[in-house]
């Protein structure tokens, strides 16, 4: 085989952005795109896995008893193509009436309310995931460092930009969800 076919059997066309190299990646590979830029990350720490299963029942309970939304974690794919992003949140609500956006493959649109885990990369999740999710127009995005368990959360305002409603250590308090879980 000549070197100008030699890859026809697995590029049947160029990507044209960072979104398109995504799609061609083996499932699991930890990778996000946040404006048109690739991002590869490692596990999260076992703090963070230990809360994210922790906030993950507290939720999940939660939807069985007020059945007003949907849960979802990651690994699954949040797809902001006006921002030429593709991310898996750590947690995120769809809520009932906005269930359009679900399909097989994830999320295409946005959903209402996200939660982040900080990773190491703490910058990541604080300003880049912050930039996105504003510009996207998550409504409450909740930040939680689980070295001491505060949640930071911010809420999308009449201008489009973030503000900080609360901090508060081991309390998620949404009011999209009317609820106030303690962890």
């Amino acid at each position: 085989m000549d070197e100008k076919h030699k890859y026809q059997n697995f590029i049947t066309e160029i990507p044209s952005t960072a979104v398109d190299i995504y799609r061609m990646l083996p499932e699991g590979t930890r990778c996000e795109v946040i404006f048109n830029e690739l991002s590869m990350s490692p596990s999260p720490s076992r703090e963070h896995q230990k809360l994210l299963i922790k906030l993950t029942s507290l939720l999940f309970e939660y939807f069985t008893s007020n059945p007003i939304a949907e849960l979802f974690t990651a690994p699954f794919d949040v797809y902001f193509e006006k921002q030429k992003s593709v991310v898996q949140p750590d947690l995120f609500v769809v809520l009932n009436d906005q269930m359009d956006i679900v399909e097989k493959n994830g999320v295409h649109g946005v959903p209402r309310l996200i939660i982040e885990i900080v990773s190491t990369n703490r910058a990541y999740d604080t300003q880049k995931k912050r930039s996105l999710y504003e510009s996207a127009g998550v409504k409450e995005y909740f930040i939680i460092d689980p070295e001491n368990n505060k949640v930071t959360l911010l809420t999308l305002g009449v201008t489009g930009l973030y503000e900080q409603t609360y901090e508060e250590a081991g309390v998620l308090k949404s009011a999209i969800l009317s609820c106030r879980i303690s962890f």
